[in-house]
Formats: structure tokens, sequence, C-alpha cells
């Protein structure tokens, strides 16, 4: 199916603002927000800046990964939140997460640490189940922020 570009992004602006971040004199706002945490659309308007965040795994400088789902999957928000720094942003920037998690049984727990996580906050997320590329890591996260 093919989509008009222009007449998407109209009916975007034309959304109702939920608690939207003010951002180098943009805005971020989620379209509509779930009890889940997160958003099912994030509208970015007039940001200057992109980040493509690559997935961040569990490890540290070192390559080593922890033992346990919950000291990963904290480990691998700390790389995230590394790479946003290094960009001049926080949490707050994000518009988009993907998570990739190896194995079905971590979904309450993944839940649990990226509400500690994020608070308020609630980009649009995907949550993928996936053979993750080392056996060792239970979960890997990716995201796109702006500014």
């Amino acid at each position: 199916m093919l989509i008009n570009r222009r007449e998407a992004a109209t009916t975007l602006l034309s959304l109702t603002q939920v608690n939207p971040v003010s951002v180098s004199g943009g805005t971020l706002r989620p379209i509509e927000p779930t009890q889940a945490s997160y958003a099912s659309a994030f509208l970015v308007e007039r940001a200057t800046r992109l980040l493509f965040v690559s997935g961040q795994t569990p490890t540290d400088r070192e390559g080593r990964a922890p033992k346990g789902f919950g000291a990963q999957a904290r480990l691998a928000w700390r790389n995230v939140e590394t790479q946003l720094r290094l960009a001049d942003m926080t949490l707050a920037n994000l518009a988009k997460v993907t998570i990739f998690l190896g194995d079905r049984l971590y979904r309450a727990e993944n839940t649990e640490i990226r509400r500690q996580i994020l608070g308020p906050l609630s980009p649009a997320l995907t949550v993928i189940i996936v053979d993750i590329f080392d056996e060792d890591w239970l979960i890997e996260i990716e995201a796109i922020a702006c500014a």
C-alpha cells in the first residue's frame, strides 16, 4: 500500500498534543500513549538532529555480559544512555525504541525495567523475540532519538 507522505504528515500535525517535550526549538510527543508506557505513535516536529543508535548489547567495555536478565537489561539501557549522552541527548530525546528479547519469558521483567528507567517517558516501542547474535546476550536495544 502506498502512503501519500504529505497527507500523512498533515494528519499527524493536526493530532492533539500529549506530554510534549521541547528540544532545540522543536517538540517530541506521543500521539496516543498507552497504559504500557509506550506510544502507539510518536510525532517529532521541527527537530534539527537525529541520532540512530545501533543495537546496544548487554556488555561492558571488556565485552562481558553479566548473568541474569535484569542485570543485562540495565546494562543495555546504560549503553543506550551513553550513546545519547555522547550526542548531548537524554532519554527524553527518544522517539523510537526497539527491544530484542532472547526469550518471551523475559517480557514482564523487561517491561518493569523499562518503566523504571524511562519513568513517564513513552517513546514508540517495538519488542521482538529473537535468537540474538551472541548466545550469552538476553537483550539488545536500538533507538532513534532527536533534538
